[in-house]
């Protein structure tokens, strides 16, 4: 199963990699990553139809927005499912975010075992 990770802070990635290291080792998981919304979009509109069935973002990143990334892809790519997360779980954001079609809301630091148990529930809802 494929999943993206959109944050502007790149070392994101590391943290990533290495909470999911077993999983991704196995084959249950690849990772792709992007460091802002415009690249998530163009990631998704290379593959017809794209391999991402899971989007986690950041919602506050420099031009475009976590919460205005979401609403494109639930536009463009219903099917795929996005959770946000903030360093600031102000209700808001998690209103907004709920509002336009996020599985789930989390704040930083991520809780990785409740990431992980949401992904596994997604692989048994899509296959």
């Amino acid at each position: 199963m494929k999943i993206l990770i959109v944050d502007d802070e790149r070392d994101v990635e590391d943290l990533f990699r290495q909470k999911l290291r077993k999983e991704i080792r196995s084959g249950m998981l690849e990772l792709e990553f992007a460091f802002s919304g415009k690249e998530a979009l163009d990631i998704l509109a290379s593959e017809n139809p794209p391999k991402v069935v899971y989007v986690f973002s950041d919602i506050n990143m420099p031009g475009m927005s976590g919460l205005e990334m979401l609403e494109i892809i639930k536009e463009r790519f219903p099917q795929i499912q996005v959770s946000m997360i903030s360093a600031y779980g102000d209700e808001a954001n998690y209103k907004k975010a709920m509002d336009s079609g996020a599985k789930e809301f989390y704040t930083k630091p991520v809780n990785f075992e409740n990431l992980k148990k949401e992904i596994a529930s997604l692989s048994t809802s899509t296959f």
